[in-house]
């Protein structure tokens, strides 16, 4: 992570699936049906689909204390019944693709909540040069804080991947509306400070991808 490791085994496997187009109502439908489920097995985050910045597809986030937790979770349900049978079986054939990284919280960030319900989250996903935290962790972690410190947007995490695609770090963001996000950053690039700390990090970015999340009512994070 972004400094020292935390001192507990808890992560965070992030799972992004592709949706055929015309099936992504009726994908939605089953997990609003179903989930509950699947949070009998461990604990769910937050559960999304994309609305700006990618087509059809949806973002969730569970949590693990420990990679024997996941074992067992998986091992679960695997056997359970009503999962497989009710879920799995008839979710699969909508599903195009499907792509899972583990994540560690940066050590600097605790998991957030947003002061209301309703609203939107921001997924920013940052491809960083090679070279992991000890190059970049101290000008990403200013630059994040002074985003923060605008107050144009409430901070919900900051992932650090383990697995999947290394040097990623994914933040996420809430803001009351589209609009609000859209004047704030606009505030963001006029702040001279955000300015500058965005150009220290920035040499040590390859490439950034914004998408704009939809929470799901049977979200935790809504």
């Amino acid at each position: 992570a972004t400094g020292p490791r935390q001192n507990n085994g808890i992560f965070y496997e992030i799972r992004t699936y592709d949706i055929k187009p015309a099936k992504m109502k009726e994908f939605l439908e089953m997990i609003s049906k179903y989930l509950h489920f699947r949070t009998a097995h461990s604990e769910l985050v937050g559960f999304w689909y994309s609305e700006l910045g990618a087509m059809n597809k949806v973002f969730h986030i569970w949590k693990y204390d420990n990679f024997a937790h996941r074992t067992a979770v998986r091992h679960a349900l695997a056997s359970d019944k009503d999962w497989q049978g009710k879920f799995i079986s008839a979710a699969l054939p909508l599903v195009e693709k499907q792509h899972n990284e583990v994540a560690y919280l940066v050590p600097w960030c605790q998991l957030g909540k947003p002061p209301k319900e309703g609203g939107v989250y921001e997924w920013v996903t940052f491809q960083m040069k090679p070279g992991g935290p000890a190059l970049w962790g101290e000008a990403f972690q200013a630059a994040i804080n002074a985003h923060i410190n605008t107050g144009y947007a409430r901070l919900i995490g900051v992932f650090h991947t383990e697995y999947g695609l290394l040097n990623t770090v994914h933040v996420l963001w809430w803001n009351e509306s589209p609009d609000q996000r859209a004047a704030g950053r606009h505030s963001a690039h006029e702040d001279a400070r955000v300015v500058a700390a965005v150009r220290d990090s920035v040499r040590f970015l390859e490439s950034q991808q914004n998408v704009l999340l939809i929470p799901l009512q049977c979200s935790p994070l809504k």
